[in-house]
């Protein structure tokens, strides 16, 4: 094998996690990565046929999924949003926990029964499932962060967002009222490249010996 394997990682809060992780299956950035002031999208690795390219999470699972990147880390929160065909989840690395969930303000006047509700996030899909499975319409207005600030503004009556701690939700005079999904980091990898290429089934295995590990311990 000549060509390059490119592993797509994401921003944020899952990479500290994930980069300990990588590296015991032999996926190790250059030095350069850790350098806060870089700016590149792309890094080598310590192996010559492997390269990293470092991405918002949405954009891990598109990479993936399209053949652009063989392998990449993501949460499960992403993976359900988009539901590619092409995209194949095979390892759950039991890092990056927290959940999806439903917030309001808190004393909001209640709505059961209603049939109808606008709701800002950045996970439309997921939010219109749940909704629709409680029979309700759910008009989701598409926000890509703060959506902590979206209810005070009279831009939606709540929202769906990740949730840790809770903090940023308490500080925004906000409740959770119902949780959609707990979410953990996934490895994925692209259906294609896994029957033709070798090195992704070997990727796979390291990285699920690791969880197993993990998990027994």
């Amino acid at each position: 094998m000549t060509d390059s394997l490119t592993f797509a990682i994401p921003k944020g809060r899952i990479l500290e996690e994930a980069l300990p992780v990588m590296a015991r299956a032999g996926v190790v950035p250059e030095d350069a990565f850790h350098d806060k002031a870089n700016r590149s999208l792309t890094f080598a690795t310590t192996r010559e046929d492997m390269r990293l390219i470092r991405v918002r999470a949405f954009d891990v699972a598109t990479f993936v999924a399209h053949g652009a990147a063989q392998l990449g880390i993501v949460g499960s929160d992403v993976i359900e949003e988009f539901d590619y065909a092409e995209l194949y989840a095979p390892v759950d690395l039991d890092i990056g926990r927290c959940h999806l969930s439903v917030a309001e303000p808190a004393g909001a006047r209640a709505t059961n029964g209603a049939s109808h509700l606008r709701v800002a996030t950045k996970y439309p899909n997921l939010t219109r499932r749940h909704f629709e499975a409680r029979g309700i319409q759910a008009e989701c207005v598409k926000l890509n962060g703060a959506m902590e600030i979206a209810p005070e503004l009279g831009l939606a009556g709540r929202i769906v967002d990740l949730v840790s701690t809770g903090t940023t939700l308490r500080e925004n005079g906000l409740v959770e009222t119902s949780r959609i999904m707990d979410i953990t980091a996934r490895l994925i990898v692209n259906r294609a490249a896994l029957k033709t290429d070798p090195r992704v089934g070997a990727l796979v295995e390291a990285f699920r010996a690791i969880s197993e590990e993990r998990t027994a311990a």
